[in-house]
């Protein structure tokens, strides 16, 4: 018979050592969004995560995000440039809009997909601030 102090010694070992590999996991931008496995992150894929990321941001649920919710992710001056209607909101459409100039400026080889070197380069990171 398994004695309770064996028990669980294995299930704070299991933890101990799936701590990291699970981090490791979430700093992985490509295993976080890459629905379909194929080690790259597609538009599809983008929008997505970045759709899902707005309602996070959209606490308030009005569907559109002000400076105050976008903090961090767009300045000042990129919010006016993706603000077509000069409400200083932004809509989920405003919002993808943003991410696909932000997709696309992130693949310089135009392949239609980022794999994780490019979402290390400075454009790749502007793109993840709009996904997580």
């Amino acid at each position: 018979m398994i004695s309770r102090s064996f028990v669980g010694l294995m299930l704070v070992t299991a933890v101990a050592f799936s701590g990291p590999a699970l981090a490791k996991d979430r700093a992985n931008p490509v295993k976080m969004f890459d629905s379909d496995n194929d080690g790259t992150l597609d538009l599809a894929e983008v929008k997505k995560a970045a759709s899902a990321m707005f309602a996070k941001l959209d606490p308030d649920r009005d569907g559109t995000l002000d400076a105050r919710e976008l903090r961090g992710r767009l300045s000042a001056k990129e919010l006016a440039a993706a603000d077509p209607d000069h409400d200083g909101t932004l809509t989920l459409d405003e919002y993808l809009t943003v991410v696909e100039q932000r997709f696309n400026a992130a693949n310089p080889d135009k392949d239609g997909t980022l794999d994780a070197k490019e979402l290390r380069s400075p454009a790749g990171r502007a793109l993840l601030r709009l996904l997580k």
